[in-house]
């Protein structure tokens, strides 16, 4: 037995359903980019985290292209800039307490 077995989709709304997820989750990343851009604020960002988690999402950018999904690539492209913009902003506004 297969997941998709376990969850019979017509193709059309899987994609719907992975385009909705993309919105969501890049979606989340626009409050705390304009939070740290408005406040300077960042002690509570992790530069290794964020460091390990733009990588990631570089890595899904690629796999998103390599596969030729839009709705992975365009939403990756996104987080990867939301990403890179709060771990910029961490580097350049924290100081010398880097987590």
């Amino acid at each position: 037995m297969t997941l998709r077995d376990l969850l019979p989709l017509h193709p059309e709304t899987i994609e719907w359903v992975g385009t909705v997820a993309a919105i969501l989750t890049t979606g989340s990343f626009i409050p705390q980019a304009w939070l740290i851009f408005r406040t300077r604020h960042v002690d509570g960002i992790s530069v290794g985290m964020y460091s390990a988690f733009t990588c990631g999402v570089a890595l899904w950018l690629a796999y998103g292209v390599a596969m030729n999904s839009w709705p992975i690539a365009i939403a990756n492209s996104i987080t990867l800039s939301l990403a890179s913009a709060i771990l910029v902003m961490r580097i350049r506004y924290g100081g010398d307490n880097q987590n």
